[in-house]
């Protein structure tokens, strides 16, 4: 949405960023379209963009008035809507969008943005230290580069790597992947981690994934228990959340 903003030279002043998971109701729209009456009746042509992240959270009501502002926007207004659920939006609001579906960066794309920086802020982390970046980021070039501002002032490459095991979300899906490739391990222990698990079961799902395939590749006696996790972790949890997670880990438990 930025990146657009910059293109269509949009200024800080007719661009607004909205928070739908927080403002999610009929009056965050009624306020929207208030004011493109007012800009309009200011007689303004330039361009004004609105950003509803997390659109899906906007209540029915909020999307059906939303609905109607689409179907009658001034030329130069202009509305993103960001979501991870596209599926929660109603049709007809689908239909008067132009989709851009935005995929996880590649493990070269992330290795060689990290790279940029560490020469830019004249950093000297190990290639072992960006190869685990790389791998920690799980595709997402901000995670990527919030990693390494954690690690940058560690001297050696020993309390780098320590340090980026001990992401919250990555310690609490390697403590759940090691937890289920022991096939002695009972549901009452995957449980008891499970309760505490804050982080967004979606990237947990990633995580135990990457470390099951690790196994996988590696080959040996605990490469059936791993594919048994790649099996049970290979649908997404957008829509079960925690519920999908403990699903899946029980498929692995009980199997």
């Amino acid at each position: 949405a930025r990146i657009l903003r910059n293109a269509m030279n949009c200024s800080k002043h007719d661009y607004q960023e909205i928070n739908a998971a927080s403002t999610r109701g009929i009056d965050t729209i009624r306020s929207i379209q208030e004011r493109i009456k007012a800009y309009a009746m200011a007689g303004k042509g330039r361009p004004r963009m609105y950003v509803l992240d997390e659109a899906h959270k906007l209540t029915s009501d909020a999307q059906h008035s939303l609905l109607a502002t689409l179907e009658d926007t001034p030329n130069h207004v202009y509305f993103v809507l960001c979501t991870t659920d596209p599926n929660k939006l109603l049709k007809t609001i689908h239909t008067r969008c132009t989709e851009f579906k935005l995929c996880a960066l590649s493990a070269n794309n992330i290795a060689k943005l990290l790279r940029q920086v560490i020469i830019k802020e004249k950093l000297a982390p190990t290639e072992n230290v960006v190869d685990r970046l790389v791998e920690t980021a799980e595709g997402s070039a901000r995670k990527s580069l919030v990693v390494l501002g954690q690690i940058a002032g560690l001297k050696t490459e020993e309390e780098q790597l320590d340090a980026i095991m001990k992401s919250e979300s990555r310690q609490q899906a390697i403590q759940v992947a090691r937890a289920l490739m022991d096939p002695r391990c009972q549901w009452s222990t995957v449980a008891s981690i499970l309760k505490n698990v804050e982080e967004e079961p979606e990237n947990i799902r990633y995580i135990i994934l990457g470390y099951a395939r690790t196994v996988l590749l590696g080959g040996g006696r605990p490469a059936p228990r791993a594919y048994q996790l790649i099996c049970a972790f290979e649908g997404n949890f957008y829509d079960s959340k925690a519920a999908g997670l403990a699903r899946a880990c029980w498929e692995v438990i009980t199997k």
